[in-house]
């Protein structure tokens, strides 16, 4: 159902990579409601995922970038406010990446130079997003800018790695750069935590099936699914939620209030 929330904004949509992923989901949507958008990518992960399909459904341009290379988000936030014809409404931040998870390095056994990448890809590139389009002017005042999180920010969950530093170190930026970017050009910076969700990148953690299933019985309404999580954005891209900004947002299903549920107690009784 569209309800127009996002009727003659523009946007630029970060880590689409195929069907699974939430960024895909959100761009769906975004069309949906009204907006126009680019969407980009690393050069290596386009080659392995299937943004030019999404692409050709949006009527949206794909423009590769190396988030963590402000060269390319120069070139990416430029070339989008020339093809999309002015400044950007909203951002969509869903990049995350891990050597170590990927390689299979316990948290105590770290890469140190892997560890390094994890937290450029994965939190610093949303710093150099949000200076680099600051310093090109490049979002609307009222503009909404989205990076997507985890409750392992918070709480510890052994196979999840550095990538639970990582996202501290992403929802540290929201709040820090939302206040500079708030004061001077009224532009809010929010994280959505999300309930586990099979993507490519979450699959990758070492017991994620079986922690999904978990996850399920703890939440009072089941986990979010990849496409209400995309409707869950949509409503902070727009208008309705101007006020909104420097927050971690749960998008969970309650996980993130509940100690224990009857039904994962019942297991031990």
């Amino acid at each position: 159902m569209s309800n127009n929330l996002l009727k003659g904004k523009r946007g630029i949509i970060f880590g689409a990579l195929n069907e699974q992923s939430i960024a895909w989901k959100v761009a769906e949507q975004a069309k949906a409601q009204g907006a126009t958008f680019t969407l980009t990518n690393a050069p290596i992960a386009m080659r392995m995922g299937e943004i030019n399909k999404l692409a050709e459904a949006c009527d949206a341009e794909v423009i590769p970038a190396d988030a963590t290379s402000v060269e390319d988000l120069e070139h990416l936030i430029t070339k989008s406010m020339e093809v999309l014809g002015g400044k950007i409404d909203f951002v969509l931040h869903s990049i995350g990446m891990s050597p170590n998870v990927r390689k299979g390095k316990s948290y105590d056994d770290t890469n140190y130079d892997w560890y390094h990448k994890t937290m450029d890809v994965s939190a610093i590139s949303l710093h150099k997003v949000l200076q680099t389009a600051k310093k090109l002017d490049a979002i609307k005042e009222w503009g909404s800018v989205l990076a997507l999180t985890y409750i392992a920010a918070q709480r510890v969950f052994p196979d999840y790695n550095d990538m639970a530093d990582a996202k501290s170190l992403l929802e540290s930026i929201t709040r820090s750069f939302g206040y500079h970017y708030g004061v001077e050009k009224k532009v809010r910076i929010n994280t959505i935590s999300q309930s586990p969700t099979v993507t490519t990148a979450g699959s990758g953690v070492k017991g994620f099936d079986a922690f999904i299933k978990y996850s399920d019985e703890i939440s009072p309404l089941g986990n979010a699914s990849a496409e209400d999580c995309a409707n869950y954005c949509i409503t902070l891209f727009s208008d309705l939620t101007k006020y909104v900004t420097m927050q971690n947002l749960f998008h969970d299903g309650g996980f993130s209030n509940t100690g224990v549920s009857r039904k994962v107690m019942e297991r031990f009784m």
